[in-house]
């Protein structure tokens, strides 16, 4: 993989002038062959997770494939990113956001795909993901992100919502889903 640039931030290691083994790099047009593919396999892996669980199997797998060949279009279009997060120099997380189509929630951005590869979960990558939103989403003048998720299924993810100060809330995007909760920070 290539050195972090401007679009990447630092995990660990802050002081280093060499190229850190833990960093996050929000994806652009720009962002190369190797990480875009190694971005679409988190996206497709997190589908995969998803789609093992019965009680929520729909939840998402739908468009999941579509927006996994067009990263990171797929967010950038919806005027939102995507940052994929490397430990050691592996693609560990991911994370996405975008606005949201419905007039009244102009100001709110929706946090989207969280996923954190098994062996990396418990390292703080996940809080780093959902901070980096949270901060561009301030940077951009947003008052509030959303979110949905599954806590039965993703119940380490909620438990990081619940910590970072999310609440649950009404569905936003239409009828609720069986197994799956609204949930919405104010910024």
């Amino acid at each position: 993989m290539s050195a972090p640039n401007a679009q990447s931030a630092l995990l660990s290691r802050p002081g280093s002038h060499s190229v850190p083994q833990d960093f996050l790099h929000e994806l652009t047009a720009n962002s190369s062959a190797t990480i875009l593919a190694a971005t679409q396999e988190l996206l497709l892996e997190y589908g995969r997770f998803v789609a093992s669980h019965p009680s929520v199997a729909s939840f998402c797998f739908g468009t999941l494939e579509q927006e996994a060949a067009k990263l990171p279009q797929s967010y950038l279009d919806r005027g939102g990113g995507a940052i994929v997060a490397f430990s050691h120099s592996r693609p560990v997380g991911f994370v996405a956001w975008r606005s949201l189509a419905a007039p009244e929630l102009a100001s709110s951005w929706e946090l989207k795909r969280l996923w954190i590869r098994p062996e990396a979960r418990g390292s703080g990558i996940g809080r780093s993901l959902i901070q980096a939103v949270l901060d561009r989403a301030r940077a951009n003048g947003k008052s509030a992100i959303l979110l949905d998720t599954a806590p039965d299924v993703m119940a380490a993810a909620h438990r990081l919502y619940l910590q970072f100060g999310f609440v649950e809330c009404p569905p936003y995007s239409g009828p609720s889903l069986n197994g799956i909760i609204y949930m919405r920070k104010s910024l």
